[in-house]
């Protein structure tokens, strides 16, 4: 996935270090770990959603189907380790994803704060995909390319599916105009992050 393939197929501004696929390899314990909490931190979001947002019934035809898919990928990344003879380690601070979560918008209406929590979904999961891509393509071990490839393409149309639940309940260009802001601010992060082979993202 070049540049042009991150930007206009995922919106994503700044494609990953080339890097940190060469340090992840390095660190197969620590990054499955993470890989891991992700995907469990990404079912129990889509959960507390549902339980917030209760009368939003598209919502949750939506995302309750995705909490059992993405606590279904926590059990293959754990089987994952297993047979590895690895072990799933201690959740780790999610430097990404908290900075991300320092640009939702605290004050505002309750439509500004739902928009806000569901783009950040959405960049979470395209930068996820991006980050399955890599590993797809540039680890050493295939077992594991194959492995991460079956993960890139469950996880792709997730992103779109945030977007798209914005737009149908916020006004299209509202979205649009946020969205932006936010795939700015993101590539900001990746410009500030140390590059890390211990973390997915």
């Amino acid at each position: 996935m070049n540049e042009a393939d991150v930007k206009n197929i995922l919106g994503l501004q700044l494609p990953t270090d080339p890097r940190w696929v060469d340090l992840a390899s390095i660190s197969l314990e620590d990054i499955l770990t993470d890989h891991a909490y992700c995907e469990q931190k990404a079912a129990t979001t889509c959960i507390s959603l549902i339980q917030r947002y209760s009368d939003k019934e598209k919502l949750i035809t939506a995302l309750a189907p995705i909490v059992t898919e993405e606590w279904g990928h926590f059990r293959l990344v754990l089987a994952e380790l297993h047979k590895r003879q690895l072990k799933l380690g201690k959740q780790r601070k999610d430097e990404y994803v908290n900075k991300l979560i320092e640009f939702q918008r605290k004050g505002g209406s309750p439509e500004e704060r739902f928009l806000d929590q569901l783009l950040t979904m959405a960049l979470i999961e395209a930068r996820s995909c991006e980050r399955f891509k890599r590993l797809s393509e540039g680890l050493n071990d295939a077992y594991l390319r194959r492995f991460y490839r079956r993960f890139m393409e469950s996880e792709a149309g997730h992103y779109t599916l945030f977007i798209d639940l914005s737009e149908n309940y916020i006004d299209k260009e509202k979205v649009r105009k946020r969205w932006t802001e936010w795939l700015a601010y993101e590539a900001d992060i990746m410009q500030q992050l140390e590059v890390r082979g211990d973390r997915m993202h």
